[in-house]
């Protein structure tokens, strides 16, 4: 820290109490100085020499017939003064970064110019803070703060404007000619280097980022702060993304963590006052600048203080440009009153036409660009959409477990994502699948609008299976998954008889992905198979029971053909004309063989109802 020594003579004041200070001098003291509850006992000489205002007051009260002068209005306490009446006396006073504002604001009130006496206090100051203060980064950061005590006379005296141009102007020079103290607190860089005898060893690379300067400002005010980044931006300089970072680094410094203790009203207006300074200040390119995350933390900010709807309008149309990069913790925002769901859904909702509006428009221009309009490669040009897909499926099962949220928010939500952007429906059947079993009381008519939005043909293999034996879903749905996959599994023994290895392995990554997808299901499924292809294995064979204990892949697919013909053997004996009841009696009685039976001597036993045998595995 630069500091700057006054005077040579010896400090001569002395404390009586806490609100007397006087000169210790052989002299009697003549005039009484009250600056707040301070009085100063002092000598009319040394202050006339230095000071304009003092001379004219002396001067007053000495017609009043009094020793006494009051300081009403003194704009920087009774420490500010001291410094002052020491400079009159000639004694040391040193001068840092913590004290030189009041000093400035204490010697104009006082009127110490060079009218009055050449190098007078108001002088030096000016030099200080020229040649040092304002040459000195931490310094100009560490004024700049001592400055809001001490308004208006600190922004009359420009002392405010030119420590933020100050700053801001040290914020834009090129990072490899910084020589001057900064703090750093983020993780630097680290490389590996290889030695000549083979010894591998870690090395820091010591070097200056360009967001070197974010940290230091955020110990300013929300009204200080805003004014260096609005200076640091009109310099042009500076990248959007360091921008966002410096944004970034000023929330996580000033508001809490959790949503919990920034939603109290302790320090509700401050916080609404920071996060609408924040909104305004992001970078004015929408695109880049700020994570989707943090702007999406920024939102719920907003919300829970009551920003002003524009500024929130604004924040969410940023958020819809880019919403293809959060996660589904991110969209988790709580609502509130008078909404009854947990989460926000309408405002997902918002946000996911935002995000569809702009990218129709981004594909329009692309398609402007090169003279041409191919429709089906509008997903295949903007990967962005199938990320909101999966996104949006996520979201879907996280907030099917809400009892408040109903079925027509869930269609409409799952509708907004385009069917190319959702090439692989296992995401949206498990959600689906949890928000029955949370809505047991779903009308029929409900049940089935919700599942019919499930395309069989684009489920994995793993959650055919799943469907297969989901008894929550509508008989025809599971219908619809055993038919294809049966007409799958035709195509690919015709088609891909020389390459059973090479589709064992695809089998086994799909199963794979859906485990990943479906981790507490994917391991219920494999349990619940594996004792169905016993069941299956089981079958009498000349009076014994042949158990097929095959695990494999093959094995899985047998069992979903076979239990796909059963099923499609009683719709067929109910297309012959056989009756309902007659239906169902041979469902029960065990007695009736089925006409394709993959196995001989297989009876209804074994293969009873289909709609009997599924069972949940959710």
């Amino acid at each position: 820290m630069k500091f700057m020594k006054l005077g040579s003579k010896p400090d001569a004041f002395q404390a009586e109490g806490n609100s007397v200070r006087y000169v210790s001098s052989e002299l009697a003291t003549d005039v009484i100085v009250s600056v707040g509850d301070m009085k100063f006992y002092l000598h009319k000489f040394p202050l006339l020499s230095k000071s304009n205002r003092l001379q004219n007051l002396i001067l007053k009260a000495n017609e009043e017939n009094s020793d006494e002068i009051r300081l009403e209005d003194f704009p920087s306490g009774p420490k500010a003064f001291e410094i002052c009446a020491k400079f009159c006396y000639g004694m040391t006073v040193t001068l840092n970064a913590y004290n030189v504002v009041a000093a400035r604001c204490a010697a104009e009130y006082l009127e110490m110019t060079e009218d009055v006496d050449r190098g007078n206090l108001i002088f030096k100051i000016e030099v200080f803070l020229n040649s040092s203060v304002f040459r000195s980064w931490k310094d100009s950061i560490i004024v700049l703060q001592t400055t809001k005590s001490l308004l208006p006379w600190s922004e009359d005296l420009k002392v405010v404007g030119r420590c933020i141009d100050s700053i801001a102007s040290k914020t834009s020079v090129d990072p490899s000619n910084i020589t001057w103290s900064y703090t750093y607190n983020r993780k630097l860089l680290v490389t590996d280097i290889i030695v000549e005898n083979g010894m591998k060893y870690q090395e820091r690379v010591e070097y200056v980022p360009k967001d070197w300067w974010v940290e230091d400002i955020c110990e300013l005010d929300i009204d200080l702060y805003k004014r260096v980044m609005i200076a640091v931006r009109s310099k042009g300089r500076m990248d959007g993304n360091v921008i966002g970072e410096a944004l970034k680094t000023y929330v996580m410094r000033w508001l809490p963590d959790s949503i919990e203790s920034f939603a109290s009203k302790v320090h509700n207006r401050r916080n609404k006052s920071l996060v609408e300074t924040i909104i305004c200040l992001l970078p004015s390119d929408k695109g880049v600048g700020c994570s989707c995350s943090f702007l999406l933390k920024l939102l719920k900010f907003a919300i829970l203080v009551g920003a002003d709807d524009a500024l929130r309008d604004e924040l969410i149309k940023r958020i819809g440009m880019k919403l293809d990069e959060a996660s589904v913790n991110d969209l988790l925002i709580p609502a509130r009153s008078p909404q009854v769901t947990k989460y926000d859904v309408e405002l997902v909702q918002t946000l996911l036409n935002r995000f569809m509006v702009h990218e129709k428009r981004s594909w329009d221009l692309d398609v402007a660009d090169n003279n041409e309009k191919i429709a089906g490669d509008f997903v295949l040009g903007h990967g962005s959409l199938l990320r909101v897909g999966k996104v949006i499926d996520g979201y879907l099962v996280e907030i099917a477990h809400d009892p408040n949220f109903i079925v027509l928010s869930f269609i409409l939500l799952s509708q907004s994502v385009p069917e190319t952007a959702r090439p692989i429906h296992d995401g949206l059947y498990r959600a689906i699948d949890i928000y029955l079993k949370e809505h047991p009381n779903l009308m029929k008519t409900e049940r089935k609008k919700i599942c019919g939005m499930i395309d069989v043909k684009k489920l994995t293999m793993d959650a055919s299976m799943h469907a297969a034996q989901n008894e929550r879903l509508p008989l025809r749905v599971v219908v619809q998954v055993l038919y294809f996959e049966q007409v799958r599994t035709a195509a690919r023994a015709q088609g891909l008889g020389n390459h059973r290895r090479e589709d064992s392995n695809s089998l086994t990554n799909t199963e794979e992905d859906w485990e990943k997808t479906l981790p507490d299901e994917g391991k219920l499924i494999r349990k619940h198979m594996s004792q169905l292809k016993v069941t299956v294995g089981n079958v009498p064979k000349q009076g014994k029971l042949t158990k097929i204990g095959s695990k494999t892949r093959e094995s899985g697919v047998q069992m979903l053909r076979s239990k796909s013909r059963r099923i499609f053997d009683k719709l067929w004996l109910v297309g012959k004309g056989h009756g309902i009841a007659e239906n169902r009696s041979s469902e029960t009685s065990g007695s009736s063989p089925s006409p394709t039976s993959m196995f001989p001597g297989e009876t209804k036993s074994s293969g009873s109802s289909s709609r009997h045998r599924r069972h949940s595995i959710s």
